[in-house]
């Protein structure tokens, strides 16, 4: 009862407003303040601020809303210990398999790229190749380039 009583005030003061604008001449700009002072009886009339005072006061609603936010915040907490230890369990199996390998062989100076896990071995199968990426993969292509310009 109250808030239709405080929407109608707004409103009646809003067309006020809108009728001393118009009569300063400011036809547009009185027509555009009518508009925005029909709003609030408009909620009113629709029982929109009914259904938000309802919702507003009710402790369940808020309770409601308060297990959504401590659901909010364990997700992305999860989320961020997810990715600052490296990933899920698959994942750092991975890491510590690829970690093991060596990149280098002993007596060489340079990568060997070639050498290290087979390809049987270095892709399991159903992951694409953008998925997994693992030492020992066919580097010919980037080497190729890095050739042609002399890098």
């Amino acid at each position: 009862m109250l808030a239709e009583t405080i929407c109608s005030a707004v409103s009646a003061a809003g067309l006020g407003i809108a009728a001393v604008t118009a009569w300063r001449k400011r036809f547009l700009a009185a027509t555009r303040i009518a508009a925005y002072s029909l709003v609030p009886i408009a909620l009113v009339l629709t029982g929109i601020v009914d259904w938000v005072a309802g919702i507003a006061f009710k402790p369940s609603v808020w309770l409601g809303f308060g297990l959504l936010a401590v659901a909010w915040v364990l997700f992305m907490t999860t989320r961020a210990v997810e990715r600052r230890s490296g990933g899920t369990r698959k994942e750092r199996r991975a890491a510590a398999r690829a970690a093991r390998g060596d990149a280098v062989a002993p007596a060489a100076s340079a990568p060997s790229l070639g050498a290290g896990v087979p390809q049987a071995q270095a892709r399991p199968k159903g992951k694409s190749r953008e998925q997994s990426v693992v030492p020992g993969e066919d580097f010919s292509d980037i080497e190729a380039i890095l050739k042609k310009h002399g890098i």
